[in-house]
C-alpha cells in the first residue's frame, strides 16, 4: 500500500529522495531560483546563461541558427529540439518532468518526443485562463470583486463612450486587451486623443476588460490550488512604471515582499479572497501554481481582481525565498507535490494561518532593471552575477560570485542576476538584470527610495556600449514582443 505523506518534513524528505530528473526549462533560471537545493536531481536548462558556467545545476547549450524568437515559448522549443539538451536530457536517464514558465502545445508535443511528463495543466487551460476577460468571470463566481467594469467591443471613440455611460463608469478609463502584459496592453483613456494614439490596438481585438480609472496601488499574491486546498503565500507591493527601471508606463519592475507593507486588514481580505479564487480554480480543472494582481483604492482601502497568471511569474522567486519557505518548504514544491501524483494529507488552513504570521515573513525587494533609454548600441560591458556592495559615498562594487540570494548579509549589499551579455544589443526596454536587497526599494508613499536609485544607478553605470557597425540597421527593437521574466 503506497505511503501517505501527512506533514511538512515527510514532503521535505520526499524530494530530497527524488530519483526522477525534474527540468526547469526558460531563458533564465531566475523564476525558480534556489530550488535545486531542495528536489534532488532537479536541473535548469536555460537559453541564456547568467552565470557565465559557474552554476553547478544551470545548463545553457551553444547558440544554433534559429528564427527570430517572438515569445518565451519559441525559446523553449528551440531549447527542446537542440542536440545539446536531448543528449543531457537522455544521459541523465529516469522518466524526465519538465516546468516551464510558458509553453504552448508544441512545447507539450516536443516534450512528449523526449517522453517527459509537463508538470503543469495543459496549455490550451493555462491559455484560456490568462484571458483577462475570463479572469473577470472566474473572479466573479468565486466572489472576487474587480474594479467596476463591462467587458465589450469597442469599435470607435464614440461607441466607448456610449458603453461607459450605460455601465455607468464614466470617461477616465483603464482598457486591457485580453491577453499580453501589462506593459504592453494596457492603455488609459481619459479623451479622445488618447483613444487615437492606442486605436490601432483596441479596434479589432475582440472584446474588451473596460475599467473605471482609481487610484489605486498594485499588490501581488501567489497560490497553489491542491487537492487539499488552496495555499496562500504572502501579500507583495509591486513596482511599476518607475522611470528608472522601465520605459513602459505600465510595466511591472518588481516587487517587495515584508510584514507590514499593508494594514492587516488588507493582509486577511487578499489571502482569503485568493483562497475563494483558487478554490474556483479547481472547480474549473486548474490546478497548481498561479498569482493574482490585486488593486488596492488609496482612498477607500477597497480591495479589486487585477489579473490572473496561471503560471508561476517574475515575482516567484519573492515568495519561495521567504522566511517561511525556508522553515516549511517552498511554495513551488506544493505544485511538484500535487502533479507528482504522490498521496499526501495536509491541514491547509494551519499552513495558511502559519505563513499568514508575520514573524515568518522577511523584508526583501527586486528591481528589474531594463534600459530605458531611447537608443540601440551593442553591449560591451555588463556586470556579472554575484554580490555587489555599496559603499559610503553611494558607488556599488561587485564583492564575490555567488548564485545564492541569501547570501546578502545587510542592506549595504545585493545579489545582481545579470541578463544582458556582452555582445548583446542594447535597446530601450532591455533586461539589463534583477537587482535583489534586504529590505525595501519603496518609501512608505510607495515611491523609490534613495538607496533603491543609488543601487539601479550604481548598476547601470557599470553597463557600456559600442555604436551598431554603419552597415547594421540592429534588430527591429522599438517595442519588444515580450519579456523573459
Amino acid at each position: 500500500m503506497a505511503t501517505i505523506l501527512k506533514n511538512i518534513s515527510e514532503i521535505r524528505r520526499f524530494f530530497h529522495r527524488n530519483e526522477d530528473p525534474v527540468y526547469f526549462i526558460s531563458a533564465t533560471n531566475f523564476n525558480l531560483l534556489g530550488l535545486d537545493e531542495w528536489v534532488k536531481n532537479f536541473k535548469y536548462i536555460c537559453y541564456i546563461d547568467c552565470y557565465g558556467g559557474k552554476h553547478p545545476n544551470v545548463f545553457c547549450p551553444s547558440e544554433q541558427p534559429h528564427a527570430e524568437f517572438q515569445s518565451i515559448e519559441d525559446i523553449n522549443n528551440y531549447l527542446l529540439q537542440h542536440k545539446e539538451v536531448i543528449d543531457f536530457i537522455k544521459r541523465r536517464g529516469g522518466k524526465p518532468k519538465f516546468v516551464f514558465l510558458m509553453f504552448d502545445e508544441e512545447t507539450e508535443r516536443l516534450s512528449k518526443e523526449l517522453g517527459a511528463d509537463v508538470w503543469f495543466p495543459k496549455a490550451k487551460l493555462r491559455q484560456s485562463m490568462d484571458n483577462k476577460i475570463e479572469t473577470v468571470r472566474i473572479g466573479n463566481k468565486a466572489g472576487v470583486p474587480s474594479v467596476p467594469n463591462v467587458l465589450a467591443e469597442v469599435k470607435s471613440y464614440e461607441d466607448l463612450k456610449k458603453t461607459c455611460e450605460k455601465a455607468g463608469i464614466g470617461n477616465d478609463l483603464v482598457l486591457q486587451s485580453a491577453y499580453g502584459d501589462s506593459g504592453h496592453t494596457t492603455f488609459f483613456i481619459k479623451s479622445e486623443a488618447d483613444f487615437r494614439r492606442h486605436e490601432s490596438e483596441i479596434i479589432g481585438e475582440g472584446e474588451i476588460k473596460i475599467m473605471k480609472r482609481i487610484d489605486c496601488r498594485g499588490a501581488a499574491i501567489e497560490a497553489c490550488a491542491t487537492k487539499e486546498g488552496t495555499i496562500v503565500g504572502p501579500l507583495m507591493t509591486e513596482l511599476v512604471g518607475f522611470k528608472e527601471l522601465t520605459p513602459y508606463r505600465g510595466g511591472w519592475c518588481g516587487n517587495e515582499i515584508l510584514a507590514t507593507a499593508f494594514p492587516p486588514k488588507v493582509r486577511e481580505k487578499a489571502r482569503d479572497l485568493t483562497f475563494k479564487f483558487g478554490e474556483q480554480l479547481r472547480k474549473e480543472g486548474y490546478r497548481g501554481y498561479f498569482e493574482l494582481d490585486f488593486l488596492i483604492d488609496k482612498k477607500t482601502g477597497d480591495l479589486w481582481l487585477g489579473e490572473l497568471n496561471p503560471r508561476i511569474t517574475g515575482a516567484s522567486s519573492m515568495t519561495n525565498h521567504a522566511a517561511f519557505a525556508h522553515a516549511d518548504a517552498p511554495l513551488f514544491l506544493f505544485h511538484l507535490l500535487e502533479f507528482s501524483k504522490k498521496k499526501f494529507n495536509l491541514d491547509v488552513d494551519e499552513l495558511n494561518a502559519r505563513w499568514a504570521d508575520p514573524q515568518n515573513i522577511d523584508g526583501w525587494s527586486q528591481m528589474v532593471i531594463k534600459h530605458t533609454e531611447d537608443s540601440v548600441d551593442i553591449c560591451t560591458e555588463a556586470p556579472e552575477t554575484g554580490i555587489y556592495k555599496m559603499k559610503e559615498d553611494g558607488s556599488v562594487v561587485f564583492d564575490r560570485f555567488d548564485y545564492h540570494r541569501r547570501a546578502v548579509e545587510s542592506e549595504n549589499e545585493a545579489f545582481f542576476l545579470r541578463i544582458l551579455q556582452p555582445g548583446d544589443y542594447r535597446y530601450e526596454g532591455a533586461d539589463i538584470g534583477i537587482l535583489v536587497t534586504r529590505g525595501r526599494s519603496m518609501t512608505k508613499s510607495f515611491q523609490l527610495n534613495e538607496r533603491a536609485k543609488k543601487w539601479i544607478h550604481g548598476i547601470k553605470r557599470a553597463v557600456d556600449g559600442k555604436p551598431l557597425p554603419t552597415a547594421s540597421a540592429g534588430p527591429e527593437v522599438s517595442d519588444p514582443a515580450f519579456k523573459i521574466l
